[in-house]
């Protein structure tokens, strides 16, 4: 049975309540007995757990790090590769012949 959220306008009491979906909805206050209750909209609460549900809804290559991931660190390795060569090369020609 879902859980409905519902707010009094009149006197701002808010409050939830098991209700089927074939039940009209609530109208009367249960605090101020006035008919100003309104159903509150709020986002589902859903946590998705276990390893068969990945964050970009696809499965990576590997299955356990992300294809962003991997170019990330392979443009890591090339910076370090290219730092490493300009470098290198700083020094031989700094070096006397």
């Amino acid at each position: 049975m879902p859980v409905y959220t519902y707010r009094c306008e009149a006197c701002g009491v808010q409050f939830e309540r098991h209700q089927s979906f074939t039940d009209a909805p609530l109208k009367t206050c249960p605090e101020c007995r006035k008919k100003a209750l309104k159903k509150v909209i709020t986002p589902t609460k859903i946590i998705f757990k276990g390893s068969g549900f990945y964050a970009t809804d696809h499965k990576s290559p590997s299955g356990d790090t992300s294809s962003a991931k991997k170019a990330e660190k392979k443009e890591k390795e090339n910076a370090s590769k290219e730092s490493k060569s300009t470098e290198s090369k700083s020094t031989s020609s700094d070096s006397p012949e």
